[in-house]
């Protein structure tokens, strides 16, 4: 289930929007990277500065769910890598469910489009699970 999280909205400057606009608007989340072992995790910085931020772009029109992903320094500066695996996977669950399955689309050349290299988007068809391959496929 598409849902986003309120109290990251972007609610002032030119991309603002309110609870009336739904799922569709700009949400900043600043987030801290923890690294256990070989793993990182990623978690809401509530408090105290973060490593950085998610700048996430959200829409759900046109029968499509979708967030677009990039990243901001501390400061609020466009950072200039493209997401990571972990940070689009924190991403998806902060808008979806965990059971839920969200992908990544590579289109054919003729149908690309680029507005900025180092964002990422994630999509889903709005009541509609992908059907996907074995897991044993998978990973």
């Amino acid at each position: 289930m598409f849902k986003v999280v309120e109290k990251f909205r972007l609610t002032t400057g030119a991309f603002a929007s309110d609870k009336g606009y739904e799922n569709n608007g700009v949400f900043i989340v600043p987030i801290s990277v923890k690294i256990l072992g070989k793993e990182k995790s990623y978690r809401i910085q509530e408090h105290g500065t973060p490593d950085y931020k998610l700048q996430l772009i959200a829409s759900d029109g046109m029968d499509w769910e979708h967030v677009s992903v990039s990243l901001l320094s501390a400061a609020g500066n466009p950072v200039n890598r493209t997401p990571t695996w972990d940070e689009m996977n924190f991403v998806k669950n902060l808008f979806w469910g965990e059971e839920d399955c969200v992908v990544q689309f590579h289109p054919p050349k003729s149908e690309y489009v680029n507005r900025h290299i180092y964002v990422l988007h994630l999509w889903r068809q709005c009541g509609k699970n992908f059907e996907t391959p074995h897991k044993s496929m998978v990973g």
